[in-house]
């Protein structure tokens, strides 16, 4: 069991990634409805292997929490604080500027990019004291609705 799961939690929508600790590598990564998330979960933990749940201390964490009471394994509460403006940071890191676009600024790039899993990112690399690398190619703005 190596997989586990860190959420930004949120009022009206949560961050959410799905890494693999020994291999250093984040699965999946999506912003979901907050009122989909539970529904999400249970359907997730019936067929990955999941060890652990890290919560951002944020906004809705106590409620995500609450949700969670299925989940027999461990649930960490981890400290988020700042993890919103260091997402955007991280976002270039993740995906770099190429080509031309490099003479844009770094903020057009970002401004309508939701980066509720990259922050969701930031708190799993936080609390494992390591950077994580994507699978493949990931769209960390995904929505399930």
């Amino acid at each position: 069991m190596c997989k586990c799961i860190s959420i930004d939690p949120g009022k009206w929508k949560c961050g959410l990634v799905i890494a693999d600790i020994i291999k250093k590598k984040v699965d999946k990564a999506l912003v979901i409805e907050s009122e989909l998330f539970e529904d999400y979960i249970k359907n997730l933990n019936t067929f990955e292997d999941i060890s652990k749940i890290i919560i951002g201390n944020g906004t809705s964490s106590g409620d995500i929490r609450e949700k969670l009471n299925f989940f027999k394994r461990e649930i960490v509460i981890f400290e988020e604080k700042n993890t919103t403006f260091r997402a955007k940071a991280r976002y270039f890191e993740l995906f770099p500027i190429k080509g031309l676009k490099f003479l844009i600024p770094r903020e057009v790039f970002i401004i309508n990019k939701n980066l509720d899993a990259i922050s969701a990112l930031i708190i799993l690399e936080d609390y494992c004291k390591m950077k994580f690398t994507l699978k493949e190619s990931i769209d960390t703005k995904t929505w399930l609705k």
